[in-house]
């Protein structure tokens, strides 16, 4: 009787330690994400003064796709780091703005890749559950519990070239290049399975360019942003005993 009082103590104490670290199976990442851009340059858009925090900028004539592609490392439980490499087009037009008798259009495809640290300041409660992670999803109560919320920054480069039309064309300040990019936003992510993840991610992209749709206005005071809202897949690989991913059974 007291070897079982003992064996059950000890089952207490160490099944709580055991789910805490159940995040560390699946330490390594992979994502898929496909999402729109929307481009904020020198050709359309509106003057700051008639323009409340840029919301007349936005416009589906401006708005084109991107597709990109990630290996996340799982640092800590809240923290992760991942190589990201996107691709994407970015489109400026005068058709809608303060210069619509200009008539300047171009179109920017771009290659971006970039070192992105994330923190998950809200975590979902599942992911450290033996039995979900065993393929029982009747643990989690609400769909709310199912996600993680995040941060995300980083640093990286981006190459881009330009095609204008040929209004543009003879004024051109430059047709391409590669600039610095610094990356800033939110994500939201659902645990579908111990494999699986879903996520939308909305992230600012600052650039080190004033040049992205080929033009820079001579009064022009900051350089070239764009956003990308991406819809993202995870899969979630295995972690081997010597810390690296492990694939197959």
């Amino acid at each position: 009787m007291k070897k079982l009082l003992i064996i059950v103590v000890a089952i207490s104490f160490l099944l709580p330690v055991t789910n805490a670290q159940l995040w560390k199976l699946h330490r390594y990442e992979i994502t898929a994400g496909i999402g729109t851009t929307q481009f904020y340059g020198d050709i359309g858009g509106y003057p700051n003064e008639k323009n409340i925090l840029g919301i007349k900028d936005f416009t589906f004539l401006q708005t084109r796709i991107n597709i990109n592609g990630s290996m996340r490392y799982r640092v800590s439980e809240t923290v992760s780091a991942r190589v990201n490499l996107g691709f994407g087009l970015l489109h400026s037009t005068d058709a809608r703005g303060s210069n619509m008798e200009r008539k300047y259009e171009s179109s920017t495809i771009y290659a971006e890749p970039s070192l992105i640290v994330e923190y998950y300041f809200i975590k979902n409660k599942g992911e450290n559950s033996f039995l979900f992670m065993q393929g029982d999803r009747t643990i989690i109560k609400s769909f709310f519990s199912s996600l993680d919320f995040y941060a995300f920054t980083g640093f990286g480069g981006l190459a881009y070239h330009v095609s204008p039309n040929n209004i543009l064309s003879p004024t051109m300040t430059k047709s391409g290049g590669f600039t610095g990019v610094v990356p800033v936003g939110l994500g939201v992510t659902m645990i579908y399975s111990a494999n699986v993840n879903f996520g939308i991610e909305f992230g600012g992209w600052f650039t080190n360019s004033d040049n992205l749709e080929g033009f820079s206005a001579p009064h022009s005071l900051s350089n070239d942003i764009f956003h990308t809202l991406n819809f993202n897949f995870t899969y979630k690989i295995k972690t081997g005993r010597n810390g690296l991913p492990k694939f197959g059974k």
